[in-house]
């Protein structure tokens, strides 16, 4: 192994702003992820030429592939930053921010369109009042786990980096949110608004635009059955619109 990690960096100084490339090179340590290589570019900001430059931009939180704020496409893999090993990775080591998002500056991107999704399929339970309800409706283990993989979901972004179906030209709210729906509509409490939700995914960009091409569920870091999800309330969705047409 080289005494020098070697990486390559798609920057942007604003959205305005065109996106070029720099390279840097920083000390190899063994066992070191992604961030360190950015950590390091932040403690010394000279690129490869040897010229000053400004610190590279992007997000962390976890360190722990936890929060989801690290994705970035690495060698051509959107994944964390901060489980992306060196010592795993083909040298130079090309970093690119997530082009399914709006480039706010370097690697960090706006992923705001993915929490006003999650509010618009309302992924959460409603519960009236602060004060102790004692404890709650129980469920059965095979729809607790079921319910646990999906609960998972980082809102990374990687689902929507990889779906075809996501991009300037479609409305798709993207499997994270289409799951998200299945989660909260199998809890006895939240099946209060399971109505609302599926109404939700019936609408413009809802369950029906999804292709199916399953690039989600392969790329998926926490390994969540979103296919499965999408599959599921496929039937949960007609169900619900054929008892509407019925009650005409």
């Amino acid at each position: 192994m080289a005494d020098t990690v070697h990486l390559r960096i798609k920057r942007q100084a604003s959205p305005e702003e065109k996106p070029y490339w720099e390279e840097f090179e920083v000390p190899y340590v063994s066992g070191t992820n992604v961030i360190y290589c950015l950590m390091e570019i932040q403690r010394n900001p000279v690129n490869a030429q040897g010229e000053k430059t400004t610190p590279v931009v992007w997000e962390q939180s976890c360190l722990e592939e936890v929060c989801g704020a690290c994705s970035m496409v690495i060698n051509g893999k959107a994944r964390q930053a901060c489980s992306a090993l060196i010592d795993r990775l083909e040298q130079p080591i090309t970093l690119e921010p997530m082009d399914k998002f709006p480039v706010v500056r370097d690697l960090m991107v706006d992923r705001s369109a993915m929490f006003e999704n999650l509010k618009r399929v309302k992924a959460w339970i409603p519960i009236d009042g602060s004060y102790d309800l004692g404890p709650g409706p129980r469920m059965d283990d095979k729809t607790r786990e079921f319910a646990y993989y999906i609960s998972r979901c980082m809102t990374c972004g990687v689902c929507l980096q990889v779906c075809p179906q996501y991009n300037d030209h479609s409305d798709y709210i993207g499997a994270y949110a289409v799951a998200q729906v299945r989660r909260f509509n199998v809890h006895p409490t939240g099946a209060m608004n399971k109505d609302e939700r599926l109404e939700a995914l019936l609408g413009e960009g809802g369950i029906e635009d999804c292709g199916m091409a399953q690039n989600c569920v392969k790329a998926c870091p926490k390994e969540i059955p979103l296919t499965t999800a999408i599959a599921q309330l496929n039937r949960d969705t007609e169900v619900y619109a054929l008892g509407h047409f019925f009650k005409r």
